[in-house]
């Protein structure tokens, strides 16, 4: 079937014609101000005809056999902050001297030592592992919505 300029583009003609404006500009056949100007004409063109006359100065493109669309990116799972990195590995280390100073003591008492350094890590955990979890729902509802 023959295109004239004067049949009625749809809505996936102007998507096609506005990839290929994109992929010109990515080029550097367009500037900005040129691809703005131009896919503001595409998206309000009604024919054949004024989608043309956008790309007629652009190597030829077959509009037909563009990508409607291009596949969206997965995204991708954002990995842990390294504030939070950081945060875990201070816990980490001072958990680890508190218990070798019970340890210490424990031995060099003649009895039983209560065991405090719980007392260093445990809110102290608490509070990260609950902005490490506050954290991984805020990226999942950045990911369910697009962002």
């Amino acid at each position: 079937m023959a295109f004239s300029p004067e049949m009625r583009a749809s809505d996936a003609d102007r998507e096609k014609v506005a990839a290929a404006l994109r992929e010109h500009m990515v080029e550097g056949r367009l500037n900005a101000e040129e691809f703005g100007e131009r896919l503001e004409a595409a998206y309000a063109a009604k024919t054949f005809g004024e989608l043309r006359v956008l790309t007629r100065d652009l190597p030829d493109i077959d509009l037909r056999n563009l990508p409607a669309r291009p596949e969206p990116m997965k995204p991708q799972a954002k990995p842990v902050s390294e504030n939070l990195k950081r945060a875990w590995s201070a816990w980490a280390l001072v958990s680890l001297i508190n218990w070798a100073v019970w340890v210490v003591v424990a031995m060099t008492s003649g009895g039983p030592v209560y065991p405090w350094p719980l007392w260093v890590m445990g809110p102290w955990g608490i509070g990260l592992l609950i902005s490490t979890l506050a954290q991984s729902q805020n990226g999942d509802k950045k990911r369910e919505l697009g962002s």
